[in-house]
């Protein structure tokens, strides 16, 4: 077993399929000789050469059009966006293109597009988005979200073998920051779709994913050495497609939901996952669902501030606590 960031997870995910299928390839940003803007890539194209590492110019709209254009050929792309922001500049080729080509044409579109997303790096408004809503919206699209190092490469390597698009966001704020036991020689594979219970508790239920499962996981274990509150954690993994399932069942193990993105609140996965919990399980239900989410505001620059803005263990504590006492 050995010690891997949830970084390194990606690149060793990167690594063995490209290394177990020639179809795979790298395109994006820097991410080359530079090895990319946090590292991820590095050395890869030392090991598989620029043929398959490749720089790409500063178009993202571009970067995703030749993903696409490759897919549908018969490659394996996996494309970077340098931040998850910067996918905007590619959203049409995203969503007018690879989501809906496997409808109308009958064709798989096999791609990942990596997106680093996220707070907690002091990256301002123009570094540090979660734009994952707005691809859940849209049919044809596979959304992931992985918040542990085995559960990030497990999943990169099920998305590069899957033959539909898949965005794959990265919370960078993990990279350096969480690691787990792996080892190097096991075929690691997490299906799309399926959540995971990360803690088992009796009292509440706080569904999430990404960077929240940590805070959720302090939160937790806080509320159960101060005030005997055993709360579950359900980490989604995938947004789509959702674990609906999963939901469902965890809402009738505690009756009580607290549903925590760092994305802003309106228009949030959360919202959502509120409106199928009160569609098909509400009369489980012994007090409000409560979302903690970020505030609908740009993201500012300032720690203080940007601490302000995200979700964190005690905004989660309380939302647990008004659901307790409901």
């Amino acid at each position: 077993m050995a010690e891997t960031t949830y970084l390194q997870a990606i690149t060793d995910a990167m690594r063995e399929e490209m290394l177990r299928d020639p179809r795979v390839f790298l395109l994006g940003e820097d991410i080359g000789v530079y090895g990319g803007a946090f590292k991820v890539t590095k050395g890869l194209i030392d090991e598989f050469g620029e043929e398959r590492v490749m720089d790409t110019p500063i178009s993202e709209a571009a970067i995703v059009g030749v993903a696409v254009g490759a897919a549908l050929t018969g490659m394996r792309p996996i494309a970077e966006m340098q931040f998850a922001d910067f996918i905007t500049s590619g959203f049409s080729q995203l969503v007018t293109n690879a989501a809906t080509l496997h409808y109308r044409y009958g064709t798989a579109v096999p791609m990942v597009v990596r997106a680093p997303s996220g707070g907690g790096i002091h990256g301002g408004a123009f570094h540090s988005k979660n734009p994952e809503a707005w691809f859940v919206h849209q049919p044809g699209l596979k959304v992931v979200a992985p918040a542990t190092a085995r559960d990030a490469k497990g999943l990169l390597k099920s998305a590069v073998r899957d033959d539909n698009p898949v965005l794959f966001f990265e919370n960078k704020y993990l990279y350096r920051r969480i690691k787990d036991e792996i080892d190097p020689g096991e075929e690691l594979l997490v299906p799309l779709g399926r959540a995971h219970i990360a803690r088992a508790g009796g009292d509440v239920s706080i569904i999430t994913y990404g960077a929240m499962v940590h805070a959720a996981q302090e939160a937790a274990d806080k509320l159960a050495a101060e005030e005997g509150v055993e709360a579950e954690i359900i980490d989604l993994r995938s947004l789509q497609p959702l674990d609906k399932e999963a939901i469902f069942a965890a809402v009738m193990r505690t009756n009580r939901v607290v549903i925590v993105h760092e994305a802003n609140l309106t228009g949030g996965i959360g919202g959502e996952i509120a409106a199928l919990i009160s569609e098909h399980a509400f009369e489980a239900l012994d007090a409000p669902i409560k979302r903690v989410a970020g505030l609908d505001t740009p993201i500012p620059y300032a720690p203080a501030m940007e601490e302000f803005w995200r979700p964190n263990a005690e905004k989660i504590a309380q939302a647990v606590r008004e659901v307790i006492r409901f």
